[in-house]
């Protein structure tokens, strides 16, 4: 069995998942792609030292920022980490909906990894003339990826021209035999535009300024990693191109936009049991919810 708690950013998760895996003994498993990477702490809001020894966390630091993990090891690590729990039941939780539907739906992802040098070729000839090329080798990709969408349609090439075969045809899904539950945070879009303005303003307070420039100082200020949200605005502040206040308002507008994109995204997903994250018992009614599912899979299991 597996309990996936998903939702928007800010939207609470971590401290919902904190609560649930103390009562059910059990693991929590990130869902997260940046919450991955070593020493990206503050920013991506990664549980703290305190959250992590009350409960066993993974797949969290588990990649130096300067390394790639890719989708398709993702997949694998967080599967074989699913399958090691058999007497408890693991939590996957976060906000990165590919990551959760790589493990719910069980997605089909080409084994490729990125061939940089076979990216830089077909981005210097330009999105005008290698789509047609896409059209060419696998219509139905192309059908699926708009004509400007420059990375979608290289690694559909990518994927073509290492395999022999259209990406297409190495995808679908694969739905794991296992009973899975997910519960997902919702609110009012004013509550979760306080919320976010706290939780930047919170940031700042523990330490993202001084964690984003020793990044900079570590890693160089061209790391991809430090042009993602909370760190890009603050390297504006720290090169002098922002005052603090404004670079503290363009993350709260960069991620009240990321959260609409997720709202987007998880809305399409019919298969989430939607929770209010403001209600006073949201913890309780979150946890009849997984009594009864925990209940109607031991009696389907029984029949």
């Amino acid at each position: 069995m597996l309990i996936v708690i998903c939702g928007v950013t800010a939207s609470g998760k971590s401290g919902l998942a904190l609560e649930i895996a103390q009562r059910l003994n059990s693991v929590i498993i990130s869902a997260d792609s940046r919450q991955i990477y070593r020493e990206f702490n503050i920013g991506t809001a990664k549980p703290t030292v305190a959250e992590q020894k009350l409960v066993p966390h993974y797949q969290i630091d588990i990649c130096d920022p300067t390394e790639v993990l890719t989708l398709a090891e993702y997949q694998q690590q967080t599967q074989q980490l699913i399958a090691n729990y058999k007497s408890s039941i693991p939590l996957l939780v976060g906000g990165t909906g590919l990551y959760l539907d790589s493990i719910t739906k069980g997605l089909k992802i080409p084994r490729v990894s990125p061939q940089p040098e076979l990216r830089s070729q077909l981005s210097s000839l330009g999105q005008a003339q290698i789509y047609p090329w896409l059209v060419q080798v696998d219509s139905i990709a192309a059908r699926k990826i708009h004509p400007n969408d420059q990375f979608r349609t290289l690694r559909a090439l990518e994927v073509f021209y290492a395999t022999g075969t259209p990406i297409s045809a190495q995808q679908g899904e694969n739905p794991p035999n296992y009973p899975i539950l997910q519960i997902g945070l919702d609110c009012e879009v004013a509550s979760l535009d306080q919320r976010i303005a706290t939780r930047a303003k919170q940031m700042i307070k523990l330490g993202l300024v001084e964690e984003v420039a020793y990044l900079c100082q570590k890693y160089g200020e061209q790391l991809p990693l430090l042009n993602t949200l909370g760190y890009a605005e603050i390297k504006q502040y720290l090169a002098g191109e922002l005052n603090l206040e404004q670079a503290i308002a363009q993350i709260v507008t960069h991620t009240r936009q990321f959260a609409k994109r997720q709202r987007t995204w998880f809305k399409k997903n019919q298969q989430i049991n939607w929770f209010d994250n403001t209600s006073p018992d949201l913890v309780e009614q979150v946890w009849q919810r997984i009594k009864d599912f925990i209940a109607a899979t031991a009696t389907y299991r029984a029949i």
